[in-house]
């Protein structure tokens, strides 16, 4: 089975020339991130220590909008990572010109948007983030948004942009919540299946149940979510950085979907890995041992 990770952050330590934002850290440890750099080599010995095939590097946004660290992991190892990358969402100018930028660049499969913290929470309503949706459409760029209060909002918006494709994080739970509370957001979320371009990450389980792995009391959440939206539209991914400070390691949050909660053969074929590399027009090779890094990688297929 080919297995994509839909998220993980890899980040370099905070330096006076590298300064991440202002209140960065206080929120990775709301988070339960852990504070130490998480390197894209120690991403890797992790991902093959598991089986993961690929996994797609989300920027963190304590490191604010850049992605150079995320392309030197792709220029390193171009078949293992590609990026959902960062844009000023409210600089619709500098976000269009970094958006036809990125439409040229193989290594960058798409963006992600937030609208979860304090200052980016009401932008996708106030008018902030009205620049976005067009544009993305037009260059065909798939774009991950994390927006848990903006359910309804998020249909319109695919409602108005046909040819966009929109991919909710983490089943679009509120953070924090747990357990069953999560119900009320999981509904939410997969109530949107009416709409074809619209794409769930069932993502970061363990860390919505206080139950032990494999948080068994969660599933029928997961199970209500594939079933309405189909397995080609649900995509696993770990946001390992915040499992690995709940105890889990990599090969775990495998095993909670393949041994533990009851998919078939068939629709784990496509959660784990093909639904997301087809969303992402990411054509999928034969499984192989992680290059050495070379100046000169292989070219990959551009992106859409």
């Amino acid at each position: 089975m080919f297995v994509v990770d839909s998220q993980v952050h890899i980040w370099k330590e905070e330096t006076p020339d590298r300064p991440w934002v202002p209140g960065a850290r206080e929120r990775i440890r709301l988070n339960g991130h852990r504070e130490d750099p998480f390197s894209y080599e120690e991403c890797l010995q992790l991902m093959d220590e598991a089986g993961v095939n690929r996994a797609l590097i989300l920027p963190p946004s304590w490191e604010g909008n850049r992605i150079d660290y995320a392309l030197e992991a792709c220029e390193a190892y171009p078949e293992r990572f590609g990026i959902m990358a960062r844009i000023p969402q409210n600089k619709p100018e500098e976000g269009t010109a970094m958006l036809r930028d990125f439409a040229q660049n193989p290594h960058i499969k798409g963006t992600r948007l937030t609208f979860h913290r304090p200052q980016d929470r009401n932008w996708m309503i106030d008018g902030t983030n009205d620049w976005y949706w067009p544009i993305a459409e037009e260059l065909n760029i798939p774009t991950m948004v994390h927006a848990p209060v903006w359910k309804a909002e998020l249909g319109q918006i695919a409602g108005r942009h046909p040819g966009l494709k929109i991919i909710i994080d983490h089943m679009g739970i509120m953070a924090r919540c747990v357990d069953d509370a999560i119900g009320y957001w999981v509904q939410e979320t997969a109530d949107l299946y009416e709409h074809p371009n619209i794409y769930v990450k069932v993502s970061a389980l363990p860390g919505y149940s206080t139950q032990p792995f494999p948080n068994l009391n969660i599933e029928k959440y997961v199970r209500e979510m594939v079933d309405k939206m189909g397995p080609e539209r649900c995509f696993w991914g770990t946001d390992i950085t915040r499992l690995l400070g709940h105890g889990l390691s990599y090969v775990e949050t495998i095993e909670q979907f393949t041994k533990h909660f009851d998919f078939t053969p068939e629709e784990l074929e496509w959660i784990m890995g093909r639904g997301i590399c087809e969303c992402l027009d990411w054509p999928i090779t034969s499984p192989s041992p992680s290059p050495s890094p070379s100046p000169s990688p292989s070219p990959a297929e551009p992106a859409k």
